[in-house]
């Protein structure tokens, strides 16, 4: 019997301005990210919300896409809206608007098939809300969640509650020294699993990603890509390849985590090739299987003898 796997996010419609080119309204949300590359190995379950203007041609791509979408909301007012500028590098940018609408008073409600998901993996969303979901969720294999700079400064003890139920935290080098206080991410890490998660990633932009776990640390590369045409959502389905990874191969090990990591980096590294979600609707699983391959290039060398 397969695990199901849930997400619980957002679902928004980004307007992108990149040094090349720009698009207005198009697919964005943590959700939605996570979604469109965790189907790649099996079925998903969503929950969200968006409002009365979201475009149908969304619902329908996420659909087939296998994303079940019992649990996404469509309420009253406009759907979450956000408009960001990268910079000329594409690593750095800037948020020029952002409009919650209908995601200010989103309140996540689980189906009694949703509380039974064996994973969960709780987007940036507020630490209240992702204690909800905690509170709906029954028995869990595993747990995965991600936070923001906001949440961190705002909402502290909230958040330490909920990094006391979550056996992953995803979370940038930025929030790690935040949250932390150490500049040091070695140190930053370890303070980290002191609040709670028995495994903590760092991710680090085109740095790729650290593990820190019982075993010790592993590294995780980004892939080279030229042209980088958009970078939003990479984070996100990052998370999604490595989660869903774990819950479609079972292997919770160090090694299977390890080998989830790579995993997530070479989905990642697809999606900043195009716009919004565009490059997941044309890639092929031979493309993603030649992308894992590559990595083992990118990394492998002979014993260096000295």
């Amino acid at each position: 019997m397969s695990s199901s796997l849930l997400v619980v996010g957002s679902v928004a419609l980004d307007s992108v301005e990149t040094p090349q080119e720009s698009r207005d309204d198009v697919l964005g949300g943590s959700a939605s990210f996570f979604s469109a590359v965790a189907t790649l190995l099996g079925p998903v379950r969503l929950v969200a919300v968006v409002g009365e203007d979201f475009p149908e041609q969304h619902v329908t791509f996420l659909r087939e896409r296998g994303v079940d979408l019992s649990g996404l909301q469509r309420a009253a007012g406009k759907t979450f809206r956000w408009r960001g500028r990268y910079l000329q590098d594409m690593v750095g940018r800037e948020t020029l608007e952002t409009r919650l609408n209908v995601f200010e008073q989103f309140e996540p409600r689980l189906t009694q098939d949703f509380r039974g998901s064996d994973f969960v993996f709780l987007a940036n969303i507020h630490p209240a809300l992702q204690l909800g979901v905690l509170d709906q969720v029954e028995q869990p294999t595993l747990v995965a969640c991600d936070t923001m700079n906001l949440w961190i400064e705002t909402q502290r003890p909230t958040l330490e509650q909920v990094l006391r139920r979550v056996d992953i935290l995803l979370i940038n080098d930025e929030e790690a020294v935040l949250l932390t206080k150490e500049r040091n991410l070695l140190r930053a890490a370890a303070k980290v699993r002191e609040l709670g998660p028995s495994k903590v990633i760092i991710k680090r932009g085109d740095a790729g990603a650290l593990l820190f776990d019982d075993v010790g640390t592993f590294w995780a590369p980004a892939f080279p890509i030229d042209p980088i045409i958009d970078p939003t959502g990479a984070g996100d389905s990052f998370a999604g390849g490595l989660v869903s990874f774990l819950a479609h191969g079972k292997d919770l090990s160090p090694a299977g985590l390890r080998q989830a990591m790579i995993y997530g980096a070479a989905v990642a590294s697809f999606c900043v090739e195009d716009f919004s979600l565009d490059r997941f609707r044309t890639l092929s699983r031979d493309e993603l299987a030649a992308r894992c391959r590559a990595f083992g290039d990118l990394t492998r060398f002979d014993e260096i003898k000295l």
